[in-house]
Formats: C-alpha cells, structure tokens, sequence
C-alpha cells in the first residue's frame, strides 16, 4: 500500500498494532552531516507498506492515519507473493543457504527459502554468491554451503 511521504514506518507500526501483518524493509546506511556521521535506518521502498490482509479487512487499513491508498496492477489490488517478501528479506540481510557442498562457478543450486535455483558467480571458502531472479528483478545473494 502506499502511504504519504517518511510515515511508511509509523504506517506500518500502527498497522501490526491492529494486527495486520506487515513488512516495511529498511536498511542501515551511513549518513554524514557537517560535523558528524551517524547510522540511520533508511526505507527500501519509501512511502510503501506490504501488508497481507483479507479480502473483507481490506477497508481495515484505511483507520491508519497515513494511509494513502492500495496499489494497482492492471486494475486489481497488487500482491505480492510469500516467496518474493522472503527473497528481499534474504537479498537485504545478505544470505540464504543452498543444500550442496560441490559447486562451481556456473552451477545452478537449488536456494530451499526461495524454492528458486540461483546461478552461482562466485566462490570464496565456505560461501557462493549467486544470482536469482524473484520480485520482478534479479539481485546477487550470498549463499552458505551447507553438507548434506
């Protein structure tokens, strides 16, 4: 859902209070001022909140002030897959694990929290980076080699 501008963590805060499930990603980045340099917790996706309601809740979120309006994708409320949140949770903290021990660069394995296949395009000790393509883009993870 979109929400007005810098209240998207407000939004979301308020929104688990009236116990929605929501997901606002943020990311820690260095931010610096004249006469310092301080870590802040930055939106992803600024002024917009993932929410997973029910059909009939759906006019629920609406009590929140903040709330602007749903967004849409070819005239229906847009969704978001449980797998697709779960890729960007995994592609923001960096990691996701991969069930196989004999990789190499080039290799296709399979990522379980995903249930996609990534394309692994590095090694370095026991961790593989590896492309995949969820959400509608593709990103590079880190992935530790786990024994079978």
């Amino acid at each position: 859902m979109y929400t007005k501008p810098n209240t998207s963590l407000k939004v979301a805060a308020r929104l688990a209070d009236l116990g929605v499930m929501v997901y606002a990603p943020t990311q820690t980045v260095v931010r610096q001022w004249a006469d310092r340099k301080k870590k802040v917790q930055v939106q992803v996706m600024p002024s917009m909140v993932l929410v997973n309601v029910h059909e009939k809740d759906t006019g629920m979120v609406f009590q929140v002030p903040g709330v602007v309006r749903y967004l849409f994708e070819q005239g229906k409320r847009a969704k978001v897959q449980d797998k697709d949140v779960v890729a960007m949770q995994l592609h923001l903290e960096g990691k996701a694990i991969a069930a196989q021990t004999a990789v190499q660069v080039g290799d296709t394995v399979q990522v379980p929290q995903l249930d996609e296949k990534a394309t692994v395009v590095a090694l370095r000790e026991k961790k593989m980076f590896g492309t995949f393509r969820a959400f509608r883009r593709s990103g590079v993870i880190s992935i530790a080699v786990v024994s079978n």
